[in-house]
């Protein structure tokens, strides 16, 4: 293998391609795929298959910047709440007690 790639091998192409995409170089402009159909084409379907991921599992919008002041108002509404229907659910209780 030379160092700018021509005359590399398929094998050695293919163990180097995870680095060359997660590194965000346009492989198209490799030496390597412009003489090789086949990895052009083991490339191109990559491609297909990266797209129908992204498709299936769309990337998260970012939350709200309000968002933490949402949860804690909620968690506040909650714990006000919850004085009462622990209240409620002594009277209950008590109440069965007496019954019986």
């Amino acid at each position: 293998m030379t160092e700018n790639g021509k005359h590399m091998s398929c094998q050695e192409f293919q163990k180097q391609l995870p680095d060359l995409i997660g590194s965000g170089m346009n492989i198209s402009g490799h030496p390597h795929m412009q003489e090789c159909e086949l990895c052009r084409a083991l490339v191109a379907e990559l491609e297909t298959i990266a797209e129908a991921a992204r498709q299936l599992f769309p990337i998260e919008v970012e939350p709200p910047d309000d968002l933490w002041e949402q949860i804690e108002t909620a968690i506040r509404k909650e714990d006000k709440a919850e004085p009462a229907a622990r209240k409620e659910d002594q009277t209950v209780e008590i109440g069965k007690k007496t019954r019986s």
